[in-house]
């Protein structure tokens, strides 16, 4: 999905797309307008994600402008904030001047009557230590993430997390050099005793997890050594490629280390 289909504040989407996702690149806001329609649902929810893999923090989203069923956007909605809910520094925040968007799934989002209110509460949120580079599919890249992830672990406290970062971070790195070869993201996240670690790349071709890997083969250890190290683990799928995730914890480092 190019930038287009997000379009900035007073341009109008092709006559075609019922629902419209007007963001504001100066701002967390995102705003729904038009009407939703079933055939628009998978378009918004790519949308969405884009924009919350695009810079990090939470965004506000306004329905003000949305004519919709509320179930389908309560569903909507909570897909994507589950979709997103262990990428690092990403979240949403739901602004519904109706106050129908309670039932259901909906019940799992942050819900405020006001751009205002919901503005405040994200303002009220600490938000979360956040580093972002961009990173070239190249031979080096992966030493370099793994400088950079180690000298933040450390920066934030969390230095007994340094090594399975750099365990998970060179697997991630390495996968997109040697299977998309395309320009990634690399974004790491600090919250609590938890460090939030994510890479996004431009293929669509998902990462393939069978399990322990043969003692006679010559590799398909990546993944499982990303499962080793962290407590969950995900690739979530964009309309332009894809983002391999993974939560570490303080308290797993020293399992690990032992086993």
């Amino acid at each position: 999905m190019s930038r287009a289909d997000l379009p900035t504040p007073g341009t109008v989407r092709h006559p075609r797309a019922g629902c419209q996702v007007v963001a504001d690149d100066s701002s967390a806001l995102v705003r729904l307008a038009g009407t939703l329609e079933p055939t628009d649902v998978e378009r918004v929810r790519d949308a969405l994600l884009v924009r919350l893999v695009d810079r990090p923090g939470p965004i506000v989203v306004d329905l003000a402008g949305l004519r919709a069923d509320r179930v389908t956007a309560g569903r909507l909605l909570a897909g994507v904030r589950r979709a997103v809910r262990d990428w690092p520094a990403a979240d949403l925040l739901v602004v519904d001047p109706t106050g129908t968007l309670v039932d259901g799934d909906a019940a799992e989002l942050a819900v405020y009557p006001t751009e205002a209110e919901a503005t405040a509460a994200l303002a009220r949120t600490p938000m979360a230590a956040v580093l972002t580079e961009e990173l070239t599919p190249t031979v080096g890249a992966a030493r370099w993430a793994r400088e950079l992830v180690t000298d933040r672990c450390t920066r934030w406290g969390a230095p007994e997390l340094a090594e399975p970062a750099c365990i998970a971070v060179t697997e991630m790195v390495n996968n997109v050099v040697a299977h998309a070869s395309t320009p990634m993201t690399l974004r790491l996240a600090a919250q609590g005793d938890t460090v939030h670690l994510a890479v996004r790349d431009h293929s669509r071709r998902q990462p393939r997890y069978g399990g322990p890997a043969s003692l006679t083969s010559a590799g398909g250890r990546g993944l499982l050594l990303i499962d080793t190290v962290a407590r969950r683990w995900g690739s979530t799928p964009l309309p332009d490629g894809k983002v391999i995730w993974c939560v570490l914890h303080t308290e797993d480092e020293s399992h690990w280390h032992h086993d």
